[in-house]
């Protein structure tokens, strides 16, 4: 296979903004540690006035750039085919939309080289999935968290995949979760809502969100990270002092939503890496559903969305939440 070639042109707003950083945040795929080593091997290049010339991470943007990115060829590494169920949604030549169970780890990784939403999809799928993400990712333009539910897209060949990542890297694709949290909100601190399905009130939470300093595996709010944004929405103050909300992505950052809410004094139930320790029900992670994905399909061009139902547990939560008011 061929190495894949992107070419990215940088707005006004872009100019003088590190190369890195803007990279990053086009391409919530790659991860800062990738572009950097990309950088080192001379797979970026900046084209101006018809030459080109390779940068360092640090390089300020200009007017007049475009950025060329050579991602090189992924080298094979066994990932066994595995017969697990897993609920698919929709399925055709291009994407397949899996609505994930929470505790399903979505790629390889170390500690779970096997059971997990990749090993399903090679048994499943074959040969046919995206090749861009590497070897350990086939398919996988974007992830949920292990003990997050609900829906996510997975590219069938590299043309879909460079569709969809542009669609993320524009921010485009429509994503919405549901939530418990702790934790009533103050409405009189919040606004009418634009989307009165989400929820009658609405707040939008917009810091940048960068590995944690003391904890490489946690991520935390950074005056210096990627660009972080997500609109909340009120659906119902629940009993106990909890709240049911829907988070809509604007942008899609490891922890988003975990962090993002944390930091406002409304960490996600179930969540004892941002929130507390202790949970009064018992849970297998945080109570967090992706329910909601639409996209641009990238061979028809026509908008697709999925919903997905909230799953048993969470349904039993709520209405014991619901009924107790």
């Amino acid at each position: 296979m061929d190495e894949l070639v992107y070419e990215l042109t940088p707005t006004e707003d872009n100019i003088g903004q590190r190369i890195d950083k803007y990279i990053s945040e086009s391409m919530e795929e790659l991860s800062r540690s990738y572009i950097n080593k990309l950088t080192s091997e001379d797979r970026i290049l900046i084209i101006n006035n018809g030459s080109e010339k390779a940068v360092k991470p640090s390089y300020k943007l200009r007017a007049g750039d475009t950025v060329k990115i050579n991602l090189p060829e992924v080298t094979k590494l066994e990932i066994i085919p595995e017969n697990i169920p897993i609920n698919i949604v929709y399925e055709d030549e291009d994407v397949i939309v899996v609505d994930k169970p929470q505790g399903m780890v979505v790629h390889p990784a170390a500690g779970n080289y096997t059971g997990t939403l990749v090993n399903a999809l090679m048994y499943h799928c074959g040969d046919s999935l995206s090749s861009i993400n590497g070897v350990e990712r086939p398919g996988i333009v974007h992830r949920i968290d292990k003990d997050t539910s609900g829906l996510l897209v997975v590219c069938k060949n590299n043309m879909a995949h460079q569709s969809l990542a542009e669609q993320f890297s524009e921010h485009s694709i429509n994503r919405v979760y549901s939530c418990i949290v702790y934790n009533h909100f103050d409405i009189q601190k919040m606004e009418k809502s634009d989307l009165p399905e989400l929820g009658e009130y609405t707040l939008t939470v917009n810091k940048p969100i960068n590995r944690a300093k003391n904890d490489r595996k946690k991520m935390a709010i950074d005056p210096d990270g990627r660009r972080a944004v997500t609109h909340i929405y009120l659906a119902d103050n629940l009993e106990d002092n909890y709240s049911f909300i829907r988070c809509k992505l604007e942008t899609g950052r490891t922890h988003q939503i975990r962090v993002h809410l944390s930091s406002i004094s409304h960490p996600l139930l179930g969540d004892p890496v941002y929130g507390p320790k202790k949970c009064p029900y018992n849970l297998q992670g945080q109570v967090l559903h992706a329910g909601k994905l639409g996209f641009i399909h990238p061979r028809t061009k026509e908008y697709i969305e999925f919903n997905s139902e909230l799953p048993e547990y969470f349904q039993k939560l709520l209405n014991i939440l619901k009924t107790n008011k």
